[in-house]
């Protein structure tokens, strides 16, 4: 058994792992020769969040789709290289928009440079992934150009807010669906179409990446709350110091409004409160941490989580569709 990709993986079949192992050591290689530039700062700023690391989740599932039809076809590798740019180009936006100092152990884009270079460089990887996609053909456009919409709508959604009337905790899972569903989605339909696979198998693993992708954020809001830095990557309770409520505090709200307990409305009090003062924030975390609500935002992953694993079913038994069923396991595990 070898560990491989996100969150400790393992995969038992031994050509399967040589596969998965190659293909996201190629979208390695595809991805510092993206973020070249002849102008040495750019080459600097683009591959800087390359070089940090990170799980390569989307590259993973790009990998996996791929089994169910030619793993080794010419477009698989490049639609993986599109998603991951894709995905980091989000990253050095987010953190502007968050303030955030701290992305993959490193300091952000953000913070060394400033918010200028960030937003320009997040644009060139951008830039990048359309120079790859057009290679790939016209669908291909047109699938990750309707993701990068959702995307963006989701991004908006999350900052104009629920509007009145609306259930906050199902508007907040439209805006993950968006942000963060959309493009898993678009990693499991890539593989799997530049594989070459049926298309029913297509239209499964699109409907899995998205079920999965929403199940990937929740874990991510538990882990702001319940990590340290070592753990993420990145400043624990970074939403809560900006005021962005994940699935935990909107769930913490619920209550409120559900029981009126005295203690949830003090928690949600101070929540609302400037938390930049950093005694209040560490205060938010700690009590947050030990309530009821981080726990229903874990139950809630598992529920998506499992959903994921559910749509798996008409897919034949081999070793990739095992590994996509423990990847819904590593995703519960990692929020915990």
């Amino acid at each position: 058994m070898t560990v491989v990709g996100p969150f400790g993986l393992s995969v038992r079949d031994q050509a399967l792992e040589a596969d998965v192992q190659a293909g996201l050591a190629a979208v390695e290689e595809g991805l510092l020769e993206a973020t070249k530039s002849e102008v040495p700062f750019i080459t600097e700023a683009a591959q800087h969040l390359v070089r940090a690391g990170g799980k390569r989740f989307r590259p993973l599932l790009v990998t996996l789709a791929a089994q169910f039809g030619d793993p080794y076809a010419p477009g698989v590798v490049p639609s993986a290289v599109v998603v991951e740019l894709t995905h980091l180009a989000t990253l050095y936006h987010d953190d502007v928009m968050d303030e955030a100092e701290v992305r993959r152990g490193v300091a952000s884009a953000n913070s060394r440079w400033g918010n200028s270079v960030a937003v320009l460089t997040g644009d060139f990887l951008f830039a990048r992934a359309s120079h790859i996609l057009a290679d790939l053909g016209p669908e291909a456009v047109r699938i990750q150009a309707e993701a990068f919409e959702r995307l963006v709508t989701g991004q908006i959604l999350e900052t104009a807010g629920p509007r009145d009337g609306r259930d906050p905790v199902e508007h907040y899972l439209d805006v993950i669906g968006g942000k963060t569903g959309s493009l898993i989605a678009v990693a499991g339909r890539f593989g799997a179409m530049m594989s070459g696979a049926d298309e029913t198998v297509v239209d499964v693993l699109t409907q899995y990446g998205e079920r999965l992708g929403v199940a990937f954020q929740l874990a991510d809001d538990v882990l702001d709350i319940a990590s340290d830095t070592r753990e993420s990557g990145k400043t624990p309770g970074t939403d809560l110091r900006e005021g962005i409520p994940t699935l935990p505090v909107l769930r913490l709200r619920e209550r409120v409004e559900r029981l009126g307990l005295p203690e949830d409305i003090a928690l949600s009090e101070l929540l609302d409160s400037d938390l930049s003062d950093d005694a209040r924030h560490a205060e938010a975390l700690t009590r947050l941490r030990v309530h009821p609500a981080l726990e229903q935002a874990r139950r809630d992953t598992v529920r998506y989580a499992e959903e994921a694993r559910s749509v798996l079913a008409p897919l034949p038994e081999c070793g990739a569709k095992a590994a996509l069923v423990e990847l819904c396991d590593a995703v519960v595990h990692r929020a915990g």
